[in-house]
């Protein structure tokens, strides 16, 4: 196949629209009617793309999630479920079927439909409910999970246990181990398992039983965590049997035969293997390998494994960027790939019998959900940018500019101004080259002086990029009149693993210096006030935001999301202990002096800039005690502040009237405090 040198399309700039000034800002209303794609699934055949839309009803406060289909040639979209919340197609092997999960029977089950909606027919009928399902290729199977008690042997024995723990008016909780809660849960009393069933119904089999873990856990790495085997007969999952969940990061990759028998392991790295995917012949299983042990920001390198012989190769050793996700070309010998590069995710083409990788696509927008055509010369993928959401193309070798096969937003984006990302980029503590990207407001004018934001991102090990955000949206903020700079300081991946790895043990150091770099920057530009500058972060980025209120007052606002404040209490009430084990070189008591420096806590006396403090008491990532540290000392201070707390939320704002308040609050607070004032 040739190179598919892919153009990204814009899509803001596709329609036929008025000029600029007659366009409306971008506001936090209009982000909430974008209709959100994702998980496009080509046919087998090649003929149709199904794939999920979320469309958000604030009286709701909910999104709703439907099912669409397009021709894979072009042709209009159309949606084919509408009972129910529906998501997750998958096509059977002979295209003549959609499995999907849909919560149309009262609970979440596998259901199946052909490609117009019709004739759906339920497949499952589990207590205790279907996830993640895909087809067997010989069709005969689905393999799913499902969230059971490990000691039950069949769905009888879980719907008597979940009737007995619903009715009973003992709601403690009791646990002997890490990991007990985790993200916004706390741990029960089951687990998840992998299952397999008939693919028209019938006896559900557990091919994970007994097991007292999540199988599979938790992912570091995101995507699908097992797979079968072209022929049918075996499963390769994901699963992490460490005694210590909460330190460990080695997760495995296990294959287990289709009907039930011994699992057997088949990775071998010290890190996390996850992803497992056979080549379309058989003869080879791919997965993502990190390396080092309890590093969850390590490498992500593109492994495979000769399934005859065992030997695995590492097929990216060379290429110092993290592969993000991956498919198999349908000639089984080559692996495209999407890695992340200086904020945006292209995608490249490797051999698996060695050789150099080279891309397949270019350009400034970010790729992704990679799927061949059943020839191999058309790639179905979804692009976005941060000016235009998520939309489906496609690219024939050959055959020149790719063409998307969805436009579901064009309407909305003609009505509204939406800025493309600019690049910038400054030196850094120790002459290091920090880049990041602006937005200006809407209609701008260089001749006038903005206000300006910059944002920080989580992580740490995290960059902000070419994509379209909904929970941080630049173009929100920027049409609330701010100049906004996201820089990717010291920590960020898609900079080489040197550059991620220089903020391990030194969260306030040189990240902090590169941040201090880029404000003289933002400063420095002529159209922007050097007087009325407002920093906000979550996560890191609300760590950050913390350790400038101790460390400068350049800032006139900042605003703190679920951020962490004091290092020795974190250390010991969040739950994945790797992470702050890794950073900070041991638990609190192993490496006091470590959490001491780097402590915002140590600084709250300095405290003077006003501060919006958001959390959500569901957060056990950065659980809210951080957040309320934080507002009590800058209340003791008298600094001027503001708690934001949230009920029913984790470490995202995830529920939209929840995520309307927080836009209010947040553009509120810094409007407030960077208004021009008299000097």
């Amino acid at each position: 196949m040739r190179a598919l040198w892919i153009t990204p399309l814009v899509l803001a700039g596709l329609s036929l629209t008025p000029a600029l000034a007659q366009k409306r800002p971008f506001t936090f209303d209009a982000m909430m009617q974008v209709k959100r794609i994702s998980d496009p699934q080509l046919s087998p055949d090649g003929r149709l793309v199904a794939f999920t839309v979320s469309e958000v009803q604030m009286d709701k406060n909910a999104a709703d999630r439907q099912i669409w289909v397009v021709p894979a040639e072009g042709g209009a979209p159309r949606k084919i479920t509408s009972d129910g919340r529906n998501s997750r197609p998958r096509w059977s092997p002979d295209s003549r079927r959609i499995s999907f999960l849909s919560s149309r029977s009262g609970s979440q089950q596998i259901w199946t439909m052909n490609p117009d909606g019709s004739d759906a027919r339920q497949v499952t009928r589990l207590s205790t409910e279907a996830d993640g399902h895909v087809w067997s290729p010989d069709g005969a199977h689905f393999v799913f999970t499902s969230q059971v008690y490990p000691d039950c042997a069949d769905d009888a024995c879980n719907e008597r246990r979940l009737e007995m723990e619903k009715s009973s008016q003992v709601k403690a909780r009791i646990y002997t181990t890490l990991l007990y809660r985790h993200w916004a849960e706390w741990k029960g009393k089951r687990r998840k398992h992998i299952m397999a069933i008939p693919a028209d119904g019938g006896l559900v089999k557990d091919l994970t039983p007994g097991f007292v873990f999540d199988v599979p856990p938790f992912s570091l790495g995101g995507g699908e965590d097992y797979a079968v085997s072209p022929d049918g007969k075996e499963v390769a999952y994901v699963a992490k049997l460490d005694e210590n969940q909460a330190t460990s990061t080695n997760s495995d990759i296990f294959v287990v035969p289709i009907e039930g028998g011994e699992a057997r392991r088949v990775s071998d790295s010290e890190g996390a293997d996850v992803g497992p995917a056979y080549s379309p012949d058989g003869k080879w299983l791919a997965w993502r390998m990190q390396r080092i042990a309890g590093y969850e920001s390590d490498r992500w390198r593109l492994a495979v494994m000769n399934r005859e012989t065992g030997a695995i190769e590492t097929l990216t050793e060379t290429i110092d960027r993290n592969v993000d996700s991956f498919t198999w070309h349908p000639d089984s010998t080559r692996i495209a790939y999407v890695l992340e590069d200086r904020g945006r995710h292209p995608a490249h083409i490797i051999g698996i019998a060695g050789g150099g990788a080279r891309a397949i696509t270019r350009g400034s927008s970010s790729v992704g959900d990679l799927q061949f055509s059943p020839d191999g010369r058309t790639l179905i993928y979804t692009e976005q940018s941060g000016s235009s959401p998520v939309e489906i193309f496609r690219a024939t070798s050959g055959e020149g500019t790719p063409e998307p096969l969805t436009r579901l937003n064009d309407a909305l984006l003609a009505r509204h101004q939406l800025t493309r990302y600019e690049e910038f980029t400054v030196a850094g503590s120790g002459g290091a080259q920090v880049h990041g990207f602006l937005v200006k407001p809407p209609d701008f004018d260089a001749v006038k002086r903005y206000p300006a934001l910059m944002l920080i991102h989580g992580g740490p090990q995290g960059a902000w990029g070419e994509s379209f955000s909904y929970r941080w949206n630049p173009q929100v903020f920027a049409s609330a009149g701010f100049v906004v700079l996201m820089p990717n300081p010291r920590g960020s991946t898609g900079y080489g693993q040197k550059f991620t790895d220089e903020i391990n043990a030194d969260w306030g150091g040189r990240v902090y210096e590169d941040l201090m770099s880029v404000t003289d920057y933002m400063a420095s530009l002529p159209y922007v006030d050097g007087r009325r500058l407002a920093a906000a972060g979550g996560s890191y980025g609300g760590y950050m935001v913390n350790w400038i209120l101790g460390h400068t007052d350049r800032f006139r606002a900042l605003v703190s999301h679920a951020g962490v404040y004091d290092l020795r209490s974190m250390g010991g009430e969040t739950e994945e202990l790797w992470f702050t084990r890794w950073e900070f070189k041991g638990y609190p008591w192993e490496t006091p002096e470590i959490h001491e420096r780097w402590s915002p806590s140590v600084h709250a006396a300095r405290f003077s800039t006003p501060t919006l403090v958001i959390h959500g008491e569901l957060d056990f990532r950065v659980p809210y005690g951080q957040g309320l540290q934080l507002f009590t000392a800058l209340q003791a201070n008298g600094v001027p502040s503001k708690l934001l707390m949230y009920p029913d939320e984790g470490h995202w704002i995830l529920k939209p009237q929840n995520s309307r308040l927080w836009y209010e609050q947040f553009l509120e607070w810094i409007k407030e405090w960077t208004r021009a004032r008299e000097e």
